[in-house]
């Protein structure tokens, strides 16, 4: 009877808290959809302040080119020309006709050829001519600019240039097949350093892979290790992925584990590459930090396997892991800051 009432209290409970909850997320919607419309009303203001601002940005520019430009021209026409910009707009302004220059130039030639004085009437000292618009006037200055750019100027050192030149393209030529010839020797270099590539770490993985299976179940009894290729058909591209599966769970990603048998997992691949590729000796500072006194006789274990055919050298704090060592080296300061380092031979011991 008391089971059954404290269960209907729960229910209970659990069905006020419910309301609540519905209530909650109610409200909760109301004020997410009133903040999204003022997040959307400040994202269009500050994109019309954006535009504004570019705006502006580029008026301020174009007003700084047009000055720039007009001091360029004001410059221009006092060097080159020797006049201010207030009498070239008094004698050759747009209130003015426009002198025909093609028609001037054939009065000039034919004056010319007659042998009399060739005299130019300024446009404001004449009613000759056509009324001033800017459109036609900036195409006859484009047309005369592209006829002057055209002529360029006379290079008498041309032929020696061109002599130089065909010489050089000689040269680059022959250059050019000496390049294609040793890209197409490289190309068949590194076809065959990447297939060399490919069976030596083809076969280190195959022996890694083995190993690690067998050193996985000698440090999780019961357990299923393996390692896999995520693209075998690419073996120089491909990465390798660790699956491991401690007895007892049904988890094959390494997140997934504990701090202990993810330490513990590193330590089985990297026992298997020392025993796929073994090693005169081996450095490991603290890798048995992490691990509790099951695990740690687990891999001491292994330590002594690889002390068959290794030396071991090993940085650690675990009384046990210096009780299976041949040697022990401690190092401690003295009273005067001096390290002092002291060691022991405990093969001789036992």
């Amino acid at each position: 009877e008391a089971a059954r009432y404290l269960r209907e209290r729960a229910d209970d409970a659990a069905a006020r808290a419910a309301a609540q909850r519905d209530a909650i997320e109610t409200s909760r919607a109301g004020l997410d959809e009133v903040a999204q419309r003022l997040r959307s009303e400040r994202d269009e203001l500050a994109r019309r302040i954006g535009e504004l601002t570019e705006q502006l940005h580029r008026a301020e520019l174009d007003l700084a080119q047009r000055r720039a430009r007009l001091e360029g021209l004001e410059t221009t026409a006092l060097e080159e020309l020797g006049m201010t910009p207030d009498f070239l707009v008094d004698y050759y302004g747009p209130h003015l006709p426009v002198l025909d220059a093609d028609a001037a130039l054939e009065a000039a030639q034919r004056a010319e050829e007659d042998g009399a004085p060739v005299q130019l009437a300024l446009p404001r000292m004449t009613d000759a001519g056509t009324p001033f618009r800017r459109e036609e006037q900036e195409t006859r200055l484009q047309r005369a600019q592209k006829q002057l750019k055209a002529l360029g100027k006379v290079n008498p050192l041309a032929l020696e240039e061109f002599a130089a030149l065909e010489e050089r393209h000689k040269f680059l030529v022959t250059q050019l097949e000496d390049v294609k010839n040793s890209r197409t020797d490289l190309r068949n270099i590194i076809r065959q350093v990447d297939q060399h590539v490919e069976e030596v770490f083809a076969q280190a993985y195959r022996d890694t892979a083995e190993q690690f299976v067998s050193v996985f179940a000698t440090l999780f009894p019961g357990g299923e290790g393996r390692l896999r290729l995520t693209d075998p058909d690419d073996m120089l591209n491909s990465g390798v992925e660790v699956e491991a599966r401690p007895a007892g769970k049904k988890i094959k990603r390494l997140s997934l584990l504990s701090g202990g048998e993810r330490s513990l997992t590193a330590l089985a691949l990297l026992v298997a590459i020392f025993k796929a590729r073994p090693s005169p000796f081996y450095v490991m500072d603290e890798v048995e930090a992490a691990l509790d006194d099951r695990n740690l006789g687990r891999l001491l274990t292994i330590f002594e396997q690889l002390k068959e055919s290794s030396q071991l050298i090993i940085v650690t704090h675990q009384k046990r892991t210096m009780e299976i060592a041949d040697a022990l080296y401690g190092v401690s300061m003295r009273g005067d800051g001096v390290s002092l380092v002291v060691g022991q031979q405990l093969s001789q011991l036992r």
